[in-house]
């Protein structure tokens, strides 16, 4: 199958999405089917090949008992299929997790199975095709603001600059805290495949494919998006362990350390749980998470994943981390992570990104660059390099979309795989020292030097809805900064003559 047939084959599949889209079924929802049969149809493949047969699937759930039935006999074994294999271990276990089927048609199910998935021989594709297939899929399914499948769903560009710039290697033991649908750890193995791939030992090869490359997911339907996504690239087996763990990354401490972490936190930014009453109203209550690791306790997401990032790195080991810009400025537990990061790691690289990249609007955004080092009394950051990449550009998802060519100047001023010493100051790319940064209040690394030509040209201004959303965010920010002076002096006045407390930043 070529790269052009595999495109058919993604227009054929996502056109079959607008039929089912009139019963109610999303597009994340039909990704989510897609995933279950394609795996049932490549384990049916490899069932019956001629060499190294594997059994995955037991034959009283194989792909053959949905071919032989229609109606409601279909309908009812596909769900007893999700619902037996979601309770195995392994890939299987995290594929068919939590599983249901949408389809509630059983002739529109019925085509699906043996029209547009049962007419591809999958495993006989080649990895690189049918990966990217699927790849572009999801890609299709973030692109539906309904579904809420853009959340977890970096831009390709900038993933593959982070990746450039990280340089990641057959050595590297990979992970992503927050996988989503495991981009971050797909571009890292074809970075490595495509520069280091004919060198390969057949230890290394087994390595990458069985457990140096892992991550976690919270969220059951995106973290089976994940696993199917890293073995269509191939990445694990079928029938052997999952690479996706399941679950809230924040909740306990690492029992693995990582010499490469790749990430982007989902944007929320307060950890919370779900609470119903005894009247059926459900409320969420804010949660702090205390670690023995972290710095700092705090109910702020984001903060706490810079903390269990810092914490999953090696010694030596280094991270490339998205995080939105509350991160840079916010008091209270926010600048005692800041003063940590800054003084027990190299905090080296930061790349401020534009509005208009995400499908979560109005995000502002940057890219942390750090390693981890061994304990010293003298700070190990000496020169956080800033390059901004906000100021004067405006990007939109579907007009201007970010493309890898715009990002090439930071990736060239970033020197990857060279001696940052050998770095060179441009209008966009400075540098600041460990002294300047500790200085300013706070600790604020939300640092802009360049002029904004919207200020002075009204042509130059953002679209009214970019603008409202960011009207929206400054007076949020406001609020909370006001709610945290307020209960600072609310604690000052109880405590009568007691030193003022330092305010809390609001989570």
């Amino acid at each position: 199958m070529s790269t052009v047939d595999s495109r058919r084959l993604v227009q054929k599949l996502w056109n079959y999405c607008d039929v089912l889209r009139d019963d109610g079924v999303s597009t994340i929802d039909y990704v989510e089917q897609l995933t279950f049969l394609l795996f049932l149809k490549m384990a049916d493949e490899r069932a019956n090949r001629e060499i190294r047969r594997e059994q995955i699937v037991p034959d009283e759930l194989a792909w053959q008992t949905l071919l032989d039935l229609d109606g409601k006999a279909l309908e009812e074994q596909y769900q007893h299929i999700l619902e037996t294999l979601g309770h195995e271990s392994g890939n299987l276990g995290t594929i068919f997790r939590k599983a249901r089927n949408k389809i509630q048609d059983p002739a529109k199910l019925k085509r699906l199975i043996v029209d547009l998935i049962g007419k591809v021989e999958w495993s006989g594709t080649g990895v690189d095709v049918k990966g990217d297939a699927y790849e572009e899929l999801l890609a299709k399914g973030a692109e539906d603001a309904k579904s809420g499948a853009g959340q977890y769903f970096t831009p390709r560009a900038l993933t593959a600059a982070m990746v450039e710039c990280m340089q990641p290697t057959p050595d590297d033991s990979i992970t992503d805290p927050a996988c989503g649908t495991g981009g971050f750890l797909l571009a890292a193995f074809d970075f490595i495949q495509q520069h280091h791939g004919s060198d390969l030992t057949p230890d290394q090869r087994r390595r990458l494919a069985n457990g140096a490359i892992t991550g976690t997911e919270l969220v059951d339907g995106t973290a089976r998006l994940a696993a199917m996504n890293m073995l269509l690239h191939g990445i694990g087996t079928p029938s052997g362990d999952s690479l996706i763990t399941i679950g809230d990354a924040l909740g306990r401490e690492p029992d693995r350390r990582y010499s490469l972490v790749l990430a982007n936190p989902p944007f929320g930014r307060s950890s919370s749980i779900r609470m119903i009453g005894e009247d059926g109203r459900s409320t969420r209550e804010e949660r702090e998470i205390e670690r023995n690791d972290f710095w700092a306790t705090t109910a702020n997401k984001q903060l706490n994943f810079v903390q269990h990032i810092a914490s999953l790195l090696e010694i030596d080991g280094r991270a490339a981390v998205v995080l939105p810009d509350n991160v840079l400025f916010e008091g209270g537990a926010g600048e005692t992570i800041r003063r940590r990061l800054l003084k027990q790691y190299d905090l080296h690289t930061m790349l401020r990104l534009p509005t208009g990249i995400f499908y979560a609007g109005g995000v502002k955004a940057n890219v942390l660059f750090f390693e981890r080092k061994r304990a010293r009394e003298e700070p190990w950051t000496q020169k956080l390099w800033v390059y901004d990449f906000r100021t004067n550009q405006h990007f939109t998802l579907k007009q201007n979309p970010l493309r890898r060519e715009h990002l090439q100047d930071f990736v060239d001023c970033y020197l990857p795989g060279k001696d940052r010493a050998e770095r060179v100051e441009t209008e966009r790319f400075r540098p600041f020292s460990y002294e300047e940064l500790i200085a300013r209040d706070k600790v604020n690394l939300d640092i802009t030097w360049l002029k904004d030509a919207s200020l002075e040209d009204a042509d130059a201004l953002l679209p009214p809805e970019v603008i409202a959303q960011e009207i929206v965010e400054d007076l949020e920010s406001a609020l909370r900064e006001f709610a945290a002076i307020a209960e600072a002096l609310g604690a000052a006045g109880a405590g009568g003559d007691a030193a003022p407390a330092q305010p809390a930043s609001l989570d």
